[in-house]
């Protein structure tokens, strides 16, 4: 389930989407949607560029989240 994310959009990673971003929230941009990972339902996998504040790409992640909590539009911090 991918909760209409697509490869291009850019996000904001917040506790809403997944726990392990309570404390420190991300902007990302989605490389793809891992639809080849056994998930949850109402979740999915997703590897993202991590961005910075000036929208640059700073590391590669594979991240864990609930598709209805990201923050679409999102392009910098």
């Amino acid at each position: 389930m991918s909760a209409g994310v697509r490869a291009g959009d850019g996000v904001h990673v917040t506790r809403a989407a997944s726990v392990q971003f309570v404390s420190r929230p991300i902007v990302a941009r989605v490389i793809r949607v891992r639809d080849d990972l056994i998930t949850y339902d109402g979740w999915c996998w997703l590897d993202v560029y991590q961005l910075d504040a000036r929208g640059d790409a700073t590391e590669r992640r594979t991240i864990f989240v609930r598709p209805d909590g990201l923050r679409r539009g999102a392009m910098s911090t």
